[in-house]
């Protein structure tokens, strides 16, 4: 778990980052939902509304309080949130790698090393999706695997919460694999069989909250989180009429320059980005906050 007091991993986030550039190329997505709140003090003045500096100050360590009791699930969810994010880069290496490795020559071993970047990305969305879920019920104090809690919520999905999803949607989903993402990302999942998940360096940073009994029965944990979001899934793509030129062409007004093909774009979100962990942050601490003032 996360060693560091959840006041200094709230000003710690980055005002402004790749990260923060990314995520405001989706705010077409979810019109106004997202701000990037950083800076303890200011998070909760951005949340409450309050500002009164007592206020404040009783507010804010309550909060410290809530967050260090270990019984409670807002420290699994942060380390959840940052163990998904941490490979990000490794990820997205593997990914760049292959991609060098079938166009120039010297490189050429890297296809022999790396995995196909689409068996990559399948895996890492299905993991990412199965610790949205297992997140959100550490917050709230729920079993690991409520789905029906889970999707019921997502009606309720917003602010940080809701910009995350949106980019789950569009960046690892989209992008590598169109608007019909779910099925291909089970597709590979189950192709890629419990052996090849079992390697996978994310699902084995994370492989210890994700419930059931061996690789089998967690591979099919992952599977029913695909399936339980399907429904709100095909719902929010269909009513923004998400498409991939839609999606790149806003991504790359916020970062010019960046490569037009679909998997160099990918490889470059991979590589660059933690919005996973920046906007899980962001949404242990709104549910600390607010729990704090209810109880200050």
């Amino acid at each position: 778990m996360s060693d560091k007091p959840l006041y200094r991993l709230v000003d710690e986030l980055p005002a402004k980052s790749v990260t923060v550039r990314i995520l405001n190329a989706l705010d077409w997505v979810v019109p106004g939902q997202w701000t990037n709140l950083v800076g303890f003090d200011n998070t909760i003045k951005g949340v409450t509304g309050e500002d009164n500096p007592a206020m404040i100050k009783k507010i804010g360590e309550r909060a410290v309080e809530l967050y260090n009791d270990k019984s409670q699930g807002y420290q699994r969810a942060v380390w959840l949130y940052q163990s998904v994010d941490t490979l990000q880069g490794a990820a997205g290496m593997m990914a760049f790698a292959h991609k060098l490795g079938e166009n120039v020559g010297f490189l050429k071993f890297a296809e022999k090393l790396t995995p196909k970047p689409h068996t990559i990305h399948g895996i890492d969305l299905c993991v990412k999706v199965a610790v949205e879920i297992i997140a959100f019920c550490q917050i709230n104090g729920m079993p690991g695997d409520s789905f029906a809690d889970f999707v019921k919520s997502l009606s309720d999905y917003q602010d940080e919460a809701l910009m995350r999803m949106a980019a789950v949607v569009c960046f690892d989903g989209i992008i590598p694999f169109g608007p019909m993402f779910l099925d291909k990302g089970l597709s590979l999942l189950q192709g890629s069989g419990a052996s090849e998940l079992q390697k996978n360096e994310r699902f084995g940073k994370v492989a210890s909250m994700i419930p059931g009994d061996g690789v089998q029965n967690q591979m099919g944990f992952l599977q029913k989180s695909m399936s339980a979001i399907s429904d709100w899934i095909h719902k929010f793509v269909a009513t923004r009429d998400l498409g991939v030129d839609k999606i790149v062409g806003n991504v790359r007004s916020y970062l010019p320059g960046i490569e037009s093909k679909l998997d160099y774009v990918t490889a470059f979100i991979d590589m660059f980005t933690d919005y996973y962990e920046h906007t899980g942050i962001q949404t242990v601490a709104r549910s600390v906050i607010m729990r704090a003032v209810s109880e200050v």
